[in-house]
């Protein structure tokens, strides 16, 4: 029985991993590589170990492009298998793969214009939305909680991960019979997706393992925890409270990069409550992101995967997912007539602002002093989110060079991912102790989270790198 590590290994975007035992071989996420031209180059690379002719199945996590993004190069690979996920994820990962066929389209037509220019080739996007057409009828629902058999000898259970709408841990059990050569084993290993935080807003907190042989973790803030949600939810009060109390000075507006899928529904769940309780001027509050709109109202459609504290709020006659003050913008010309205006908030993707309508608004108030931009989400290595939090004087947006003036804020008590102390819980309840496997993490916090493991529980953490196999 063998796992090679495709993706995530050292770095945090390109989750995918292949399981290969006697008499199966099944994926496990086939996620993109985010972090600019180079990320971009390794997307372009399909993996030759993967083999899609061979494959039996392929299984999701959630949907978040980091782990669904190259599942249309499948298709181009005339893969024809099941892809199982979670009823949610296979809405979400919809939208979210006909959306990336579009930007791939639209960064592939301005890229050729410059060098069919120098009299150079233009270049094909990624994938299409043909691309996307084929490989969406493959996806098969399965409920959490529910064993179901993906491949011969392989089992699965997907499990509450509590990081998006749909996001979930897969338990396999894999179960080999006895051949020449061969004693019969029975094996459960656990990919773990990405976590969320406990207590974290909408979705029920994630459910960990009791029992497991082999283990693959995130450890995508396995050096650190999180602010508490309080002291953060009292930040974004005192930073809205600022930029609109403009009495003497210019308005300046709230510019916050955000993922369509989790971050965003995150932040309106949040902006409702400060709303609802008087703590902030009524806001006038911009969703960007015709994705983002998408995924808002499919949250509102799967209330059922809620937890208790939101249901309460819809019990009490209100939304969780709306106040007075909310618009959306859902086309090219109201996301143009936004940055005419000031005394905004504007949530818009691209989270890690290296695409999307997202780098418009960048473009339009990086330069002012009156303005603010909300850091809510990790930021990858070479993107240009990444260069703003580190302090760059100025970015490139859209070609053009940008000063940063406007004030910037990090405020990680939003994350959707679980820090350090909830990963370590998350581990705190198994009665074996397995082999673990760190991934989903740049080297720095996987190598942290690996000390607590092993202080706290004994376990020495192997740290793959991309393409390594590994027995067990």
């Amino acid at each position: 029985m063998r796992l090679r590590f495709l993706g995530a290994s050292g770095e945090v975007t390109g989750s995918c991993y292949l399981l290969e035992t006697r008499r199966a071989r099944v994926l496990i996420d086939f996620g993109a590589f985010q972090g600019g031209d180079a990320s971009e180059a390794r997307n372009r690379q399909f993996p030759s170990a993967i083999e899609p002719g061979r494959l039996d199945a392929v299984l999701l996590t959630h949907a978040h492009i980091d782990h669904t993004g190259r599942l249309p190069l499948l298709a181009q690979h005339e893969f024809a298998r099941p892809i199982y996920a979670t009823p949610a994820t296979i809405d979400l990962a919809a939208i979210l793969l006909r959306d990336a066929a579009y930007l791939q389209r639209m960064d592939a037509q301005r890229e050729s214009r410059k060098r069919v220019a120098r009299g150079e080739p233009p270049v094909r996007p990624l994938f299409d939305g043909n691309d996307v057409d084929d490989v969406l009828p493959l996806l098969r629902p399965v409920e959490y909680q529910t064993p179901t058999e993906v491949a011969p000898g392989v089992e699965a259970t997907w499990v509450d991960a509590g990081h998006i709408l749909g996001s979930a841990s897969i338990h396999l059990r894999v179960r080999e019979p006895a051949e020449k050569g061969h004693a019969a084993s029975d094996r459960t290993i656990v990919f773990s997706g990405d976590i969320g935080p406990r207590g974290a807003p909408l979705l029920r907190d994630p459910t960990p393992p009791t029992r497991a042989d082999v283990i693959v973790l995130e450890s995508t803030y396995g050096d650190r925890d999180h602010r508490p949600p309080e002291a953060t939810l009292d930040e974004l009060a005192s930073i809205l409270t600022d930029a609109m109390a403009h009495n003497s000075k210019p308005a300046g507006n709230v510019v916050i990069p955000a993922f369509a899928v989790g971050r965003t529904q995150n932040l309106v769940y949040h902006m409702g409550i400060l709303r609802r309780d008087g703590r902030v001027p009524e806001p006038e509050v911009w969703i960007d992101s015709p994705m983002a709109i998408k995924a808002t109202e499919l949250y509102r459609r799967n209330r059922g995967d809620f937890d208790a504290e939101a249901r309460a709020i819809i019990d009490a006659g209100d939304s969780c997912l709306h106040f007075p003050g909310l618009h959306f913008s859902r086309d090219r010309e109201t996301s143009m007539w936004l940055n005419t205006r000031q005394g905004l908030v504007v949530i818009s993707a691209s989270g890690m602002c290296n695409g999307g309508r997202i780098v418009h608004h960048l473009r339009h108030n990086l330069s002012k002093p009156e303005s603010h931009v909300l850091i809510v989400g990790f930021q990858a290595q070479g993107t240009t989110g990444r260069a703003i939090v580190d302090g760059a004087s100025e970015v490139r947006i859209l070609g053009e060079v940008m000063p940063v003036r406007a004030r910037v804020h990090t405020l990680n008590g939003f994350s959707a991912h679980a820090g350090r102390g909830d990963l370590l819980w998350w581990m705190s309840r198994l009665e074996s102790r397995p082999k673990v496997f760190l991934t989903h993490g740049e080297d720095g916090p996987r190598e942290r989270l690996a000390s607590g493991l092993k202080e706290r529980f004994g376990i020495a953490a192997a740290l793959p790198r991309y393409n390594e196999a590994v027995e067990i």
